[in-house]
């Protein structure tokens, strides 16, 4: 009996240690600043020599700029990931700026890899996202400056300037590279295309419609 417990145990342990590992593992070393270089493939990026490692690595100027929103959605993310701070590899965490023309859209995404806090810094915001299927309830709140909201891991959420002036926020995510999947992007604009049946069935309109939204992406 003793030993049987002892095997549950044991299992629950190992259990727990890859669903950790499942997500970005913690650094053995002080860091591991990225060598986009190196023609070592890793799961992430391999570092460069600490030897060559300068201040410049973990640096990064600009947030300050508001970001041009002229466009389609009205908004604009300014990242601040592991492409731009080569030191952030192995860390497990960045950050990005979003700004919003008045009415302006971050549209419905997800990110595969990280859980997401956004701060609000200027204007309103209402924000949302869905929870899994069955539910697929949709959770949402109008954020005001100061004002923070999670965005857990994995699921679809969006945000809309609900001002008539600029608003801007500052996202942080628990991924050193955490990945954007944009619904409609992926869903209607996949190289090569998904079938308009498949869309059509799916979304429950017509294949023309399903074409005409294609169109578009």
């Amino acid at each position: 009996m003793a030993k049987h417990f002892l095997l549950l145990n044991l299992i629950a342990v190992v259990s727990f240690c890859f669903v950790v590992l499942a997500f970005e593992p913690s650094p053995l070393q002080d860091f591991c600043v990225a060598d986009p270089a190196s023609p070592v493939k890793v799961n992430g990026l391999a570092c460069k020599d600490p030897k060559s490692v300068n201040a410049e690595d973990f640096y990064f100027s600009g947030l300050h700029l508001a970001g041009n929103t002229s466009n389609t959605f009205g908004s604009k993310v300014t990242a601040v990931n592991v492409a731009q701070v080569p030191g952030l590899n192995t860390l497990g965490i960045s950050l990005a700026r979003v700004d919003y023309a008045p009415w302006g859209i971050n549209p419905p995404h997800t990110h595969p890899r990280a859980t997401e806090i956004l701060t609000v810094l200027e204007g309103s915001l209402q924000v949302g996202f869905v929870t899994s299927n069955p539910e697929n309830r949709l959770i949402t709140k109008v954020l005001n400056k100061g004002d923070v909201f999670v965005f857990p891991i994995g699921l679809v959420h969006y945000q809309r300037n609900v001002g008539y002036g600029n608003a801007v926020a500052i996202a942080a995510l628990s991924s050193q590279n955490p990945g954007i999947i944009s619904i409609a992007n992926a869903v209607f604009g996949s190289e090569p295309a998904i079938e308009t049946d498949i869309l059509a069935k799916a979304f429950q309109i017509d294949e023309s419609i399903a074409a005409l939204i294609q169109s578009k992406f």
